[in-house]
């Protein structure tokens, strides 16, 4: 008669065979076979991606898919850091018409997440007398990374009464909301002034020195008073934000159709170059012309609102595409949109896919074809790739995926199978099996 184990000792023997299992799989997904693209790390080749506890946990050309407790086979897709759009208007919910604190912005999640984006900043739409509400409302409860540019305005971005107003353009208490909310605030923003005076840029410069943050400005009206080229050579400090460059509305090219010599000197000082694409900020005949003079943008950002989402923009994908139909090569087009614009708001641990950064990950397929690309006249220019999110991660976890690539087909599954929300692992499990009681 062969010996039987007590109760007491198979339990132990199925613990030992759990923590056997757990110490061989010490990573909880693994991407396996993608073409990676990290331009901070230099990367550009088929790497595989380990995830543990929502961090990269190893970066290889060769991870063994048995240290893994999910593999998802990633082969004939890019890979990257999760992307990060430095423009965007996401302070809904308030109810107020005609405003980006208001009905203009749109809820961040919907717009992010299936373009591949982890992480965005706010430009603007709150001041330091909303920033507090605008956290509440939005930055707390998204999946997708907020954090904001504070309008140098205090009450934010509300349209002409308050734009246009000097006496709420107070440095000190907006340098003070941004200093208490160090990481979340990212910069200052001034925007859309029509006046000639440059009180708004003073005022933001001096915010953002006090904060030790850079300055986003977007310049409004074109005064002659204030000439774009002074702005980027001696009012901006290096580090600071010139967006809209090609929006060709303040002499971005000059007379003759070229590169306005204000930016390059401004570049030169260290100025940056941001797209903000918006719905009235880009023009075929102003970014072409200036690509083909190698004055490629620093960072890559969309300006999504409601004016913008469904015209020219879209969505930052449809902006990554047409660089790439100008030219750009994909490895650059990635570093504009993950890299640069993640140094340029001071989170170095942002944008690239080092062991132990935050596992903020876009899974991408690139499909060649015709495709047409408008900008914010309606004019076309035709492209042959275009850029298609398969799947994002953030912290490691699924929040978007297209075709259901880390799923399994239903009819492998049990019949009563469903989803159980695994501590490690999101993925569809077998109901669990149901004992009677002794």
């Amino acid at each position: 008669m062969r010996p039987t184990l007590s109760h007491t000792a198979a339990i132990g023997l199925v613990i030992c065979s759990m923590a056997q299992v757990s110490a061989e799989q010490k990573y909880d997904l693994l991407l396996k076979g993608g073409h990676l693209i990290d331009p901070r790390n230099r990367i550009s080749a088929v790497r595989d991606v380990a995830i543990a506890n929502g961090k990269v946990a190893a970066v290889a050309a060769n991870i063994d898919p048995a240290e893994a407790f999910k593999v998802v086979d990633v082969s004939g897709h890019y890979v990257t850091p999760g992307l990060v759009d430095i423009h965007v208007h996401v302070y809904a919910g308030t109810g107020e018409r005609g405003s980006y604190a208001g009905d203009n912005s749109v809820y961040p999640d919907g717009f992010t997440l299936r373009a591949g984006v982890t992480t965005i900043a706010d430009a603007g739409s709150s001041g330091w007398r909303s920033y507090e509400d605008f956290k509440q409302r939005i930055i707390d409860r998204s999946k997708t990374r907020v954090l904001a540019f504070l309008n140098i305005v205090g009450h934010g971005m509300r349209g002409d009464k308050f734009e246009q107003n000097l006496t709420d353009m107070e440095a000190g208490p907006t340098a003070e909301m941004a200093l208490r909310h160090k990481g979340l605030i990212v910069g200052i923003k001034t925007a859309h002034y029509a006046g000639p005076e440059w009180t708004p840029v003073e005022r933001a410069v001096e915010a953002g020195t006090q904060a030790s943050i850079p300055v986003m400005v977007d310049f409004g009206s074109n005064r002659p008073e204030r000439p774009m080229a002074e702005l980027v050579t001696r009012k901006l400090r290096p580090g600071d934000i010139y967006t809209h460059a090609y929006s060709g509305l303040r002499n971005e090219l000059d007379e003759s159709g070229r590169v306005n010599p204000g930016m390059w000197a401004g570049r030169k000082r260290g100025v940056i170059f941001d797209v903000g694409h918006g719905g009235g900020s880009f023009a075929w005949r102003i970014a072409v012309p200036a690509l083909k003079e190698g004055f490629l943008p620093d960072s890559i950002s969309t300006d999504l609102h409601i004016g913008s989402m469904n015209s020219g923009m879209k969505d930052m994908l449809n902006v990554m595409d047409k660089f790439l139909a100008m030219g750009m090569s994909l490895d650059d087009v990635i570093l504009r949109s993950t890299w640069n614009p993640a140094r340029e708001i001071g989170h170095e641990d942002l944008g690239h896919l080092s062991a132990g950064a935050p596992a903020d990950i876009g899974v991408f397929r690139l499909e060649t074809g015709r495709f047409g690309f408008v900008d914010m006249y309606g004019a076309r220019l035709q492209g042959t790739r275009k850029l298609t999110c398969e799947l994002t991660l953030r912290d490691g976890k699924v929040v978007y995926e297209l075709s259901g690539m880390t799923r399994p087909d239903w009819n492998t599954l049990p019949r009563d199978y469903r989803q159980t929300g695994d501590a490690r692992w999101d993925g569809i499990t077998p109901a669990p099996v149901r004992r009677p009681r002794n």
